[in-house]
């Protein structure tokens, strides 16, 4: 393969795109996965993030498999899952789930669940789960419907967008703050070094001090 291989980033997600970016990453195409992300039942919030993330890059190969250009590409894929003890909860996408979502999370802790699939040039896979343990303060009926109002909840699972204004919920958070935005950078990163994918000298040093 001469220059550079080339990524394709198996989401369409505006923020997953941005981490990369931040990285100095340029994917060559997007190929979002329509997958039902529906937990199964009685699924377990980290079981469901690596099926789903799994899913997601089965359907983009699948994709890459058929274009010239791309065949033989890597690819990225991820979902990222909230959870209250073993509740999953929804990607809010109705007023009434992200209200139901935020008052749970009201002054409680919960974790974000991030997991990452990487399909090698060879068509090998390589997955890794980050978990982010996150507390909320003690949500207002104000705060709720002031954030309801901003409209950032919309398709963000639990409800809410940790890089907008829900940033000030926050507590305390323990772990992979880019995890929570729904990419966990460093070990991306990681993974696809380790596979052979060239990544700018010295990034993965800055994002781990970061």
């Amino acid at each position: 393969m001469l220059g550079r291989p080339k990524l394709v980033l198996a989401s369409g997600s505006p923020r997953r795109l941005a981490l990369l970016n931040q990285a100095g990453i340029e994917p060559d195409a997007l190929r979002p996965a329509d997958v039902d992300e529906t937990p199964r039942r009685g699924e377990l919030p980290r079981a469901c993030a690596n099926r789903l993330a799994r899913a997601k890059a089965d359907a983009a190969l699948k994709s890459v498999q058929l274009d010239d250009e791309l065949r033989g590409a890597f690819i990225i894929a991820a979902d990222t899952v909230v959870a209250v003890g073993r509740r999953i909860l929804p990607k809010a996408n109705l007023v009434d789930e992200a209200a139901q979502c935020l008052r749970l999370l009201s002054g409680r802790n919960h974790r974000v669940y991030t997991a990452i699939t990487l399909v090698t040039p060879r068509e090998a896979f390589r997955q890794r789960l980050v978990e982010t343990r996150v507390r909320f303060k003690r949500l207002s009926e104000d705060d709720i419907q002031a954030y309801i109002g901003s409209g950032e909840w919309r398709g963000k699972a639990g409800g809410y967008a940790v890089q907008g204004i829900a940033g000030s919920f926050v507590v305390k958070m323990v772990g992979s703050y880019p995890n929570v935005v729904g990419l966990p950078l460093y070990e991306t990163l990681t993974l696809l070094s380790g596979e052979g994918f060239p990544i700018r000298f010295g990034w993965l040093n800055a994002v781990a001090a970061a």
